[in-house]
């Protein structure tokens, strides 16, 4: 850090301790005179897809953020480096590090604790309280992009839209496997005349839900709205308000295999749910049920379920996030035709995170101003 990056931060400025991950970085970019040139450019290039305008968006972060800007922004990627930078810090954003007791007591200087995220399950909120300090929520738009991603796979499925779409000739529906056919219209209707069978709808069916985070959370009630029955299973189940709220049912990890039509994967990726849905859990899956992963690929075994494709056990997968990115012109999945796979867009566009920030921002401010 450079003497004029130093000079930059005012005396008895703010300490900002940001959950090291990679969209809370750009907390670094907006708020630190000190961040490294070469991030500021990684993010203007990854933001470019959707913000033509980089600078301008940074200064209207910048107001937003009130006194605090300009900021030191210390990054902690583990709990021992939390735990280190906890003494300096007058503020601190976190996503999964919880926040309890022991915490609060290395930090003498807290003013706010934002969570980036609306559940606040890992904050002791009233350890918090005890002390003064706000917590502060966020609901994140990317959340309920991939709630709406994941609705949008299993509709696209149901519905066998990547085989149909824009095939509407005799020639081009033969040629994909169909078998298009002439009804006698003076006694039938002439609805899929077209031939495609294995339609389904979502209505009375039962959507499992592994994980009940940000996001099952965002997808729940958007299942409930098309008329499913949502199972979910976690480690801990909700408490019963909240629960009846979404409206989902807490099931053990065995039922909930056993009877979901549609399996929705909600896990973060680590050391323990790395192959989660291995050989064992898909076979255990409902016979022709389809699961829909809109977190990350490396969360099922490859081997275990391209056998389940080819078997037939599966009827189908949604996949946002494919095993190599980017994938290789001969991706075993995509020969399935009942198969969807997106190249990673689910919590897009851009503007998601950075309406995200915008409020994140906008809230801490109000809250150090007064």
């Amino acid at each position: 850090m450079s003497n004029d990056s130093l000079e930059a931060y005012p005396p008895g400025g703010h300490v900002v301790v940001v959950e090291d991950d990679p969209f809370p970085r750009l907390l670094q970019v907006i708020l630190d005179p000190g961040c490294d040139p070469e991030r500021v450019q990684a993010f203007r290039h990854f933001l470019s897809l959707d913000l033509a305008d980089f600078d301008g968006w940074l200064a209207q972060a910048r107001a937003a953020a009130g006194p605090l800007y300009p900021s030191r922004v210390l990054l902690a990627g583990s709990d021992d480096a939390l735990h280190a930078a906890l003494p300096e810090a007058t503020v601190l954003v976190v996503e999964s590090f919880p926040i309890g007791t022991r915490e609060l007591a290395l930090a003498p200087n807290l003013q706010a604790v934002q969570k980036y995220g609306k559940v606040l399950r890992n904050i002791d909120t009233a350890a918090c309280s005890a002390r003064g300090i706000p917590v502060l929520g966020l609901r994140r738009r990317a959340n309920i992009a991939c709630a709406e991603h994941t609705m949008l796979l299993m509709l696209a499925l149901a519905k066998r839209l990547p085989e149909v779409m824009g095939r509407i000739s005799l020639r081009q529906l033969r040629e994909a496997g169909f078998e298009p056919r002439t009804y006698d219209r003076r006694h039938t209707a002439n609805s899929n005349w077209a031939g495609v069978g294995g339609l389904r709808i979502l209505h009375g069916d039962t959507l499992g839900i592994l994980g009940m985070g940000e996001i099952g959370r965002e997808l729940a009630p958007r299942a409930a709205a098309f008329g499913m029955r949502v199972l979910y299973h976690q480690r801990t189940a909700l408490p019963e308000a909240e629960a009846s709220a979404l409206p989902i049912e807490y099931a053990g990890l065995d039922r909930l295999l056993a009877e979901s039509d549609w399996l929705s994967l909600q896990l973060p990726l680590g050391d323990s749910t790395r192959g989660f849905m291995d050989a064992a859990r898909i076979g255990a899956m409902k016979k022709g049920a389809v699961l829909i992963n809109t977190s990350r690929s490396e969360l099922v075994d490859r081997d275990a379920l391209l056998s389940a494709l080819r078997s037939g056990h599966l009827g189908g997968l949604g996949l946002d996030t494919p095993y190599e990115e980017p994938a290789r012109d001969d991706e075993e999945l995509l020969g399935f035709r009942n198969v969807l796979v997106t190249p990673h867009t689910a919590a897009q566009p851009r503007f998601n995170a950075l309406g995200d920030f915008m409020d994140l921002l906008g809230g801490l401010g109000k809250v150090l101003s007064r």
